[in-house]
């Protein structure tokens, strides 16, 4: 039976009207939502809090700040342009010190990026604007919106416990190891460095696209000491160095970094790192630990890879669908400087081509990477050899044909990290395990992208 509820969240005063609950998730009816009063300026400046409308364009073409304590709440179909051009002085960013809530939907997501004249595939990885910089009071919750083009190189003010001046900016930085991090049915668009790095949190990431993350390295999604919560049904393709990364370092926190990583597909990963031994899908180090289950991984640099330094009493791992059309790719399975083994409910060959995942509309030898040489073991690529279409999502899906050997060989047998609320529209959505490996479940849940992020207007 339907009933409101009130819900109370930094400040924010939300009216909804509950419906159903079904397996780990909350469907809600549409609701009427608000932080504050609208905000009535179409170009943003200084200190920013309030409500950005539904059906409006916001521009910013200076640093905006959200100030401890205030919340700057996005309604679905909301847009905010960034007016930079990939220089260190005329590229803003975002100073988060509250609370910043991008609350798009399905039928009507919301941006975060540059104009449309500058929105092409051609410029990816250029960096025009300077990301999300939160600092250690701040809160993010980000749901089906488009992050894109980040990446402008930082100034001399930047934190140096992130940047020197003229590193680029990652799309998101958070830095509060007790807020709220919860990013859920997004896309992470050609940052020119780490799509999304977090320096301690509590942490919800599930159902996003990460897409040609890094132009000469970085990850889709780079975690240090401190990070702890959930990483799941993921796409990562074109990273240039890993899709995910756990280390216990970069951080003061006592805390451990313990991140579940699982039934995520990733694709074509690693090859723009030149450092030996980095880059391809998953990786943990120095500490870090975690489940690692159900992962599906193509024509990756590397593997699974576990250092020695990691916690590996504490990592558990397993029933991984391994794909490599090169056998540089598949003699790196497990990366051969790591100490992660083969485990017996793996997906794997020693055949090259072997264990095709049969995506719906993704063809996996749509480049034949054995066909190019490289003066390393292992295969390095500049973003200027790696066509479009195997480091973006566009025209393409990887949700499962009915005869994938991905079907039905999942490990169910853990459960999510629950630091996190899970109620109301602002909650984090915890998904169990499926029984499915990869990130697109048979009975469709699981990541709802069908489209790339530029596929999407506004």
């Amino acid at each position: 039976m339907s009933r409101y509820l009130y819900i109370s969240f930094f400040s924010i005063i939300v009216i909804s009207f509950f419906a159903c609950q079904k397996s780990t998730l909350d469907y809600v009816s549409q609701p009427n939502i608000g932080a504050g009063q609208e905000v009535t300026e179409d170009t943003l400046t200084g200190s920013v809090k309030g409500t950005l409308k539904s059906g409006k364009i916001y521009y910013f073409a200076t640093d905006i700040r959200i100030n401890k304590g205030d919340t700057l709440l996005m309604q679905p179909g909301s847009v905010l342009i960034a007016l930079g051009d990939g220089s260190q002085n005329n590229s803003p960013q975002i100073t988060n010190s509250g609370t910043l809530i991008s609350y798009g939907t399905q039928e009507n997501p919301n941006f975060i990026t540059v104009l449309p004249t500058l929105r092409q595939d051609t410029n990816v990885c250029k960096g025009y604007w300077g990301g999300i910089q939160c600092d250690t009071t701040a809160n993010v919750i980000i749901k089906w919106t488009h992050l894109e083009f980040a990446g402008a190189p930082a100034g001399s003010l930047a934190d140096p416990a992130l940047y020197s001046s003229g590193d680029p900016r990652y799309t998101i930085a958070f830095t509060n190891i007790n807020g709220q991090f919860i990013v859920e049915n997004s896309w992470i668009y050609g940052s020119k460095d780490d799509g999304m790095r977090v320096v301690s949190g509590k942490i919800n990431v599930v159902g996003n696209t990460f897409e040609s993350c890094g132009k000469q390295g970085g990850e889709s999604f780079n975690m240090k000491s401190g990070t702890v919560g959930n990483v799941a049904y993921n796409v990562s393709i074109g990273a240039a160095t890993n899709s995910f990364k756990v280390s216990n370092n970069k951080g003061s926190t006592p805390v451990q970094a313990v991140v579940n990583v699982y039934n995520n597909t990733i694709l074509n990963g690693g090859f723009r790192q030149v450092k030996d031994g980095r880059g391809g899908s998953i990786d943990y180090e120095q500490g870090a630990a975690g489940k690692v289950y159900n992962n599906i991984l193509v024509n990756v640099r590397f593997g699974l890879r576990y250092t020695a330094d990691a916690d590996v009493n504490d990592i558990e791992y397993g029933n991984t669908l391994f794909y490599g059309n090169d056998a540089r790719e598949i003699e790196q399975f497990w990366a051969t400087d790591g100490v992660a083994k083969q485990q017996s409910s793996d997906i794997v060959s020693t055949t090259v081509g072997a264990n095709d995942p049969l995506f719906t509309n993704y063809n996996v030898n749509i480049v034949d990477f054995s066909k190019f040489t490289s003066v390393k073991p292992t295969l390095v690529l500049d973003i200027t050899q790696m066509p479009y279409s195997i480091i973006t999502g566009e025209k393409h899906s990887f949700s499962l044909q009915s005869t994938s050997p991905a079907l039905g060989k999942g490990y169910t047998g853990f459960t999510p990290t629950t630091d996190l609320p899970t109620t109301g529209n602002y909650g984090a959505t915890l998904m169990n395990p499926g029984k499915d490996i990869g990130a697109y479940q048979s009975d469709g849940t699981g990541n709802q992208h069908y489209i790339s992020s530029l596929e999407a207007t506004f």
